[in-house]
């Protein structure tokens, strides 16, 4: 017999810590595919709860394209980019790309990556190598997602860059900062749209202080690419700003309704990238079958089902702000898709969530780590596929869920 394995006792130790702290995760495996419905567990829920923004991920033009995408290029790349796999469906959608931020930024280039995730890493890691060792100073929003902060924490480690956080609503001081700072290279890193508060970056001003003090700002408009914009091109489009200090980063899962993301930059940064970025360099490429469906999906989403999309989308968001009034919950003002509800507490939070799955509906609780301690909430967020009785249909059951919720805790 051999001793008892130290790693499993820590790990159920831990895992039965988090449960104690009501932060234990749970999946839950939906068996239908993504929509404003969702079988999960033999039972229909109405779901508020996906980053489907312009309800493209089940479009069957979509669909269409990625069985012709199969039936062209097969079903996997075979090898990373640099090697054999970056096919001409990549080379075709990275134009596309680029198209759409040519007017925001000079001599526009694009590299596609299999997830937001690992085009976060790339670009903040290879961007952090452009200075010697220690010569580097990183600005960080406190609300960035965890692919921007981890990015970061891994750039610093490997080029012992310097790294400030600030909070992007406190502009003043981060310009304060940036004036002091004598580092050879300066990069700001922001979200576009954060995700769990769903308010916008001062993007404009970012820009300003970042051409002031000549540094470089990354961008991270996962959830603002597709929606944002006239023709959905992402907050750089609805702030009207260009500049080749920008380097963008879109998400392709999300809004676009597939799977992936993009660095968007100056063609001299990209090509940087693609010597320099090693999750870049050593990942396989994305199946071309892939990279051919997101095509098809820009069509969409420049063109007038798109515009009718967004618009729609707009709709419900003004109905919420207009009709949506909490008795003791928080509404975080948002003029995006995201609409948080902050309740506080994780028991609070989760029991919203389970008066909600009875009631029919998918919200889950959203907990730290991934929101700070105290602001435990429910992300709710809408879909062009969504209607106007679906939305009604779920304010309606909020109020009661709310004055249920406040009972029961009211009676501990």
């Amino acid at each position: 017999m051999t001793n008892a394995c130290n790693a499993l006792q820590l790990a159920q130790e831990q895992i039965a810590d988090l449960d104690l702290q009501l932060l234990k995760r749970k999946l839950r495996s939906t068996e239908s595919p993504c929509d404003t419905k969702a079988l999960v567990n033999g039972r229909e829920l109405k779901a508020f709860c996906s980053n489907d923004y312009l309800g493209l991920a089940n479009h069957p033009d979509l669909i269409q394209a990625l069985a012709e995408g199969a039936a062209q290029y097969g079903v996997g790349s075979g090898a990373s980019h640099l090697i054999s796999g970056h096919s001409i469906a990549h080379e075709i959608l990275e134009s596309k790309l680029a198209d759409f931020q040519k007017q925001h930024i000079p001599d526009a280039r694009a590299l596609f990556f299999s997830t937001g995730y690992l085009a976060n890493l790339t670009a903040i890691t290879a961007l952090a190598r452009l200075a010697p060792n220690g010569s580097t100073s990183i600005y960080s929003a406190k609300l960035n997602h965890a692919s921007l902060i981890d990015g970061v924490r891994l750039a610093s480690a490997q080029t012992k860059a310097r790294v400030h956080l600030f909070n992007h609503q406190d502009i003043n001081t981060l310009s304060e900062s940036l004036k002091a700072d004598q580092s050879v290279l300066k990069i700001i890193v922001t979200d576009g749209v954060f995700s769990m508060d769903g308010d916008l970056a001062p993007v404009k001003r970012l820009l300003e202080i970042a051409e002031q003090y000549d540094a470089l700002l990354l961008v991270d408009d996962a959830h603002g690419f597709g929606v944002l914009g006239k023709h959905g091109h992402g907050i750089l489009e609805q702030e009207n700003i260009c500049s080749d200090r920008i380097v963008y980063i879109g998400t392709l899962g999300k809004a676009a309704g597939v799977s992936g993301a993009f660095v968007c930059a100056h063609a001299t940064l990209i090509e940087w990238l693609i010597q320099k970025g090693r999750p870049f360099i050593y990942s396989t490429a994305t199946p071309p079958a892939i990279a051919h469906t997101l095509s098809k999906s820009l069509d969409i989403i420049e063109g007038n089902e798109g515009s009718s999309r967004r618009t729609q989308l707009n709709k419900l968001i003004r109905i919420w702000q207009d009709e949506m009034h909490f008795a003791q919950w928080e509404k975080v003002p948002s003029c995006t898709a995201i609409q948080p509800v902050i309740l506080g507490s994780n028991a609070n939070a989760l029991l919203a969530a389970k008066l909600l799955d009875e009631a029919g509906y998918w919200i889950p609780a959203i907990r730290p780590p991934t929101v700070p301690i105290g602001s435990a909430r429910l992300r709710i967020t809408f879909s062009a596929n969504h209607s106007e009785a679906d939305l009604r249909q779920l304010i309606a059951t909020l109020k009661t869920i709310e004055q249920t919720a406040i009972q029961k805790t009211s009676h501990e």
